[in-house]
Order: structure tokens, then C-alpha cells, then sequence
């Protein structure tokens, strides 16, 4: 099977422009395709994974990816998706950001002469003369074929402001610039991305009459209809030391039954033929794959040792018997106990198992706390210095562990 016949086949294409040609120069290796990442944070997330997969699987297949870093459109902020108008970010705030992008995308993707290339859009939207930049890009743009784009029809009720409305005319120049300064041809987005991307092939045919090309990658989407990357507490995060690598583990451990399969073709470089038979596995089978998908992801983001632990730490909480030391763990300062005692509400909230401790209430009244396997039902429930002594396991409905110690 040729290389984008495989994209296919682990359903990773959602959409193209010219099928034909953009399948030629992926299977030959021709392809010089870019992916954005706006510096939105100080690090990329699940979000921003199925991207970097996508990037890396290319690569190995001989084409040659860019990596765009906003840090000239993360200035602005993409309404794409958006109910209301992101935060503004300092240069500072971005300049930080990207260093830290920079620093995990080359856990993924091999950069170098004749290998991929990391840029900032910075380096040439910051300098741009306003003026100048209408009158070399604004006759290629209809307003009301701008208007007419899901990303902007989306916005229209809530409103959209004039700053957001440039973002499309950003990333099209953005494809422009790479176009012509590193010969880029392809250019890859989620789907929200679609309406931005084909702005960028227009300016392109319009302005230099030569042929460039677009395709957008699924968003995977988990049985509930959210984003990938999404929980109670918050994203997913790549950086360790925001979501721990037995945390991220246990977030592929937990992916609906209705998910996993499609998890580990789009998400894994495991052979196609090796995943085929798992589309069979039912009930408890399904555990096994989901296991499968967990360690892989964990051993590809956070290295083969960090996943060892990981698993290792899950079968402690589900098999039984194995060593709990590798559990996130949560420790205590003696200015956490009042006359000797802690109550189950700050161990919660200190754990970062809930928001507040109104949260953490509703969590223990409902049932849904645990200390080592035992139910805490009382709100009001306090725990002496010597109870941390020995093992101290806290568990917030299915999915959440913390080891609690002195």
C-alpha cells in the first residue's frame, strides 16, 4: 500500500483539493508541506498531536514537513471554532511559548539540512507594511466569499471583530511566503482549518498562476462529541510536568470502546495489518486494545521508560498487585493540617482532583471518592498526619488516582 493510500486507510484524510496530484507527490516523496501552530501556551497538546503523527509518518515516507510557528498570527488569533475572542497574548508571552514548541516537536520530527524546517511566521508578518500588504493581497480576497466561510459564519451572531477577521489573509500569505522561500506545495490543517486553507491555494493561483494544494485531517472525536484532548480538569497536555505521563496513559486507558480502534490506526505506527484483526475484539478484548493504544502513545511522547511506569502504575489501581510508586503523587506541607487533621475536601482540592472544594463536596455526596478502595461519603471526613504514613490512594470517579504523601 502506498503512503497516502495508508493516510486513508487509518482514515486520517478528511478533505482535499486536485486528489490526484496530491497523492503523486506524497507517494513520490515531493511533498514540502507545512502544518501552523499558533502559540497559544507554553506547551502543545493532544490537539496538536494527531498533527505531529501525521508530520512524522510523512516524513518517514521521504516527504519534507514545515513547522510553522505563529508568532505572527498568534498575535491575532484564529476565530476558527471559537465562541468568543481569544485571550491577547504579550510578544513576551508568544516568544515563551514557542521556545517551548520548539523544544517537544523535536521529540517527533527529525530538523536539519535536507529535513524539516522550523519557522516563524514572526519573521516576516510583524515587518509587514499595511498598506503594501493590501495592494499585494487584497484584490485576490472576496469579502463576501470570506463571510460566506464556516469559520466566520460561525462567529457572525456572537460578533467578530475586525482584528479576527484578518487571520485568513495571515495564513494565506503565510503559504504564500513558504511557498515561494521554500518551494512548500502542500499545506495540512484540522478541518476547522478548511476555509483559511483554500484562501492560501486561491492567493497562490491568483498571484503566481502556478498550482498548490490543500488537505485537512480528521479531528478525532471521542463518543461524546468533544474535541480530542478534552477532560473534566482541562486539556491533555504533551509537557510532563502539566499532565504527568501516567496521566496522559490513563487517558488513552480510558477512551470509549466506540474510539479505540480508530484511535490506534490514526495515532500509532503500528502496521495496518496488525490493527485489522483488533476491529473484531469485543468486551474485554477491547481493555487489551485500549492498553495497546495507551502504552504506544505513551512510549512515543514521553519515552519507552515513562510508559513502562505508567503501565505498571495502571495495573497497581486495575489488576492488583503490582507496584504503586510510579502513581502521580500529591505531597502534603504541615501548613495543609489544622490542629493535626486534614479533611478529604483539601485533599482533593491540594491533589488537583477538583476545582474547589464546592466540586470536591459534590464528588464525596455523590460517591464518587475513595481513600485505598474504601468509600468516603462524609464531607466532612478528617484524616490524621499518621493516616499518610502508609499507602494513601485517593480515587475521583473511574478515571482519577493520586497517591496522597507526608
Amino acid at each position: 500500500m502506498q503512503l497516502y493510500d495508508e493516510l486513508v486507510a487509518r482514515g486520517l484524510i478528511a478533505q482535499v483539493t486536485d486528489e490526484k496530484e496530491i497523492k503523486e507527490l506524497i507517494d513520490s516523496g515531493k511533498a514540502i508541506f507545512y502544518i501552523g501552530f499558533d502559540p497559544t501556551a507554553d506547551s502543545l497538546h493532544v490537539g496538536h498531536f494527531m498533527a505531529l503523527c501525521l508530520m512524522k509518518r510523512l516524513q518517514m515516507g521521504g516527504n519534507r514537513p514545515i513547522a510553522l510557528l505563529g508568532g505572527g498570527t498568534g498575535m491575532i488569533g484564529d476565530p476558527s471554532g471559537k465562541t468568543d475572542m481569544r485571550k491577547m497574548l504579550t510578544k513576551e508571552d508568544i516568544d515563551h511559548n514557542i521556545a517551548c514548541f520548539k523544544k517537544q516537536m523535536s521529540r517527533f520530527i527529525e530538523f536539519g539540512e535536507d529535513k524539516a524546517i522550523m519557522v516563524n511566521n514572526g519573521d516576516w508578518l510583524l515587518d509587514l507594511n499595511y498598506v503594501e500588504l493590501l495592494r499585494e493581497v487584497g484584490p485576490h480576497f472576496s469579502v463576501n466569499r470570506m463571510l460566506a466561510a464556516e469559520c466566520y459564519k460561525q462567529r457572525m451572531e456572537r460578533g467578530l471583530s475586525f482584528l479576527e477577521f484578518n487571520y485568513m489573509i495571515m495564513q494565506s500569505y503565510d503559504f504564500l511566503e513558504l511557498f515561494q522561500k521554500y518551494g512548500c506545495n502542500m499545506q495540512f490543517g484540522g478541518d476547522d482549518q478548511w476555509s483559511n486553507m483554500l484562501g492560501g491555494t486561491e492567493l497562490i493561483r491568483r498571484k503566481l498562476g502556478k498550482d498548490a494544494y490543500a488537505m485537512t485531517i480528521n479531528l478525532l472525536l471521542n463518543s461524546e462529541g468533544k474535541k480530542m484532548g478534552k477532560t473534566e480538569s482541562g486539556a491533555v497536555w504533551l509537557d510532563a510536568e502539566k499532565t504527568s505521563p501516567y496521566e496522559f496513559y490513563q487517558y488513552w486507558r480510558n477512551v470509549a470502546d466506540a474510539d479505540v480502534i480508530k484511535c490506534i490506526k490514526m495515532l500509532t505506527f503500528l502496521p495496518l495489518e496488525e490493527i485489522e484483526p483488533m476491529e473484531k475484539w469485543e468486551g474485554s478484548e477491547l481493555n487489551k486494545a485500549k492498553e495497546i493504544l495507551a502504552f504506544e502513545l505513551t512510549q512515543l511522547v514521553h519515552g519507552t521508560e515513562e510508559a513502562n511506569k505508567a503501565q505498571e502504575a495502571a495495573k497497581a489501581l486495575f489488576a492488583g498487585g503490582a507496584n504503586s510508586e510510579n502513581m502521580p503523587k500529591t505531597t502534603l506541607a504541615d501548613t495543609d493540617f489544622a490542629d493535626g487533621v486534614i479533611d478529604i475536601l483539601s485533599i482533593l482540592v491540594k491533589a488537583g482532583m477538583t476545582a474547589s472544594k464546592s466540586e470536591a463536596r459534590r464528588a464525596v455526596e455523590q460517591g464518587g471518592v475513595s481513600v485505598n478502595g474504601e468509600k468516603v461519603t462524609d464531607a466532612k471526613a478528617v484524616f490524621a498526619k499518621d493516616a499518610f504514613e502508609n499507602e494513601f490512594v485517593v480515587k475521583k470517579g473511574k478515571k482519577s488516582f493520586q497517591k496522597i504523601c507526608l
